[in-house]
This record gives structure tokens, sequence and C-alpha cells, in this order.
């Protein structure tokens, strides 16, 4: 097991790691709309703070020497499912190969942000 870390994406808000690898696989853990270089909230709407949270996935991916079309399984958590579809159009520029989903809606999320996304992928 090795632990993941880079400067690249918002530091963990609490007792773990940005990402771990183990058995071939890359696991993030969720990331949220924050500045890595401020640690602030990305204001915008859930377009622009889903950008932001793949924007720090991909650092998270490329630290580890994985990539995008490496990753082979999301988690997606909403504050509001009537994002959804915005949600999406940003989502699928990011994974175009349309790797395995779950996308779920929940009542609140670190920061009161909009949307969290944590992935696994494999490692070449």
């Amino acid at each position: 097991m090795q632990i993941i870390r880079t400067k690249q994406a918002p530091e963990a808000i609490g007792p773990y790691s940005q990402a771990v690898t183990a058995g071939g696989f890359l696991f993030t853990s969720g990331q949220i709309a924050l500045d890595p270089a401020t640690g602030e909230v990305v204001q915008g709407g859930i377009e622009a703070q889903a950008e932001r949270i793949l924007e720090n996935l991909c650092a998270i991916l490329k630290a580890a020497g994985a990539s995008p079309e490496k990753v082979v399984k999301t988690t997606c958590f909403l504050a509001d499912m009537a994002d959804f579809a915005a949600f999406n159009r940003v989502y699928g520029r990011y994974f175009p190969h349309c790797p395995a989903r779950s996308c779920v809606a929940v009542k609140e999320l670190p920061k009161g942000v909009l949307a969290e996304v944590e992935a696994i992928a494999e490692l070449s």
C-alpha cells in the first residue's frame, strides 16, 4: 500500500489521504470543489464546482501515475439531484469512456459544496 499526496489537489481536511494504491488499483478519497491554491470553495454553481472537483481528481490520478482513462469506477454525490444533468455535462468531458458509476443525492456535503466525487483507477 502506498499513500498518494499532491499539492496540485486540496490537502485532506480530516484524518485521511488524498488516495491510496493497493493491489494494482488507486482508490481516491472524495474530492470536493476546493481550490488547491487557496483552500476555498469554488463559487459559480454546479458546473464550476464539478470542473474543480474533476481537475482535483485528475491531479491525484496524475500523481499516482494514472489518468482519467484508467478510471474504472466513480461514486458521485450530489447535494441536489436537480443538478444531475448539469453535473453530467462536465463529468462526460472527463470520462468519455464511461466507467462504472454510482450517483446519489445526499443531505449535506462537507463545506456546503454541491458535489463530491471519488474514483477507483487501474494502475499500469
